[in-house]
């Protein structure tokens, strides 16, 4: 199937659960997760260091619409996009932790590079 993840949830919850996700990596560097959360999460998390990295008006009220908490995308544009200037995507990486104990799910960190 072409496009997302469906990842077991209805569209409203899966885009509370993806926006959490992102916040809180943005905001901790580094958070573990399942492996097809992390994924969805992955890419926009992508999407909004570039915005973080093109530094305008527009972009930090896109950002704003997506992120759940100001002082994380004050964080985004001062201290994390400054970092990625020079790199065209790659922002993220995800690491295989441990399968979870009580369903055997695939454990993952989802971190900043």
């Amino acid at each position: 199937m072409a496009g997302y993840r469906k990842l077991g949830r209805t569209s409203d919850q899966r885009k509370a659960m993806l926006r959490n996700l992102v916040t809180a990596l943005l905001e901790h560097d580094k958070i573990m997760t399942t492996g097809t959360r992390a994924k969805e999460a992955q890419s926009i998390a992508e999407k909004m260091i570039t915005l973080g990295k093109r530094g305008d008006l527009h972009a930090r009220r896109q950002a704003l619409a997506y992120i759940n908490k100001e002082d994380v995308v004050k964080k985004l544009f001062d201290e994390i996009a400054p970092k990625y200037k020079d790199k065209n995507g790659g922002y993220t990486r995800i690491l295989k932790v441990a399968p979870r104990r009580g369903d055997g799910a695939e454990i993952v960190l989802l971190e900043l590079v």
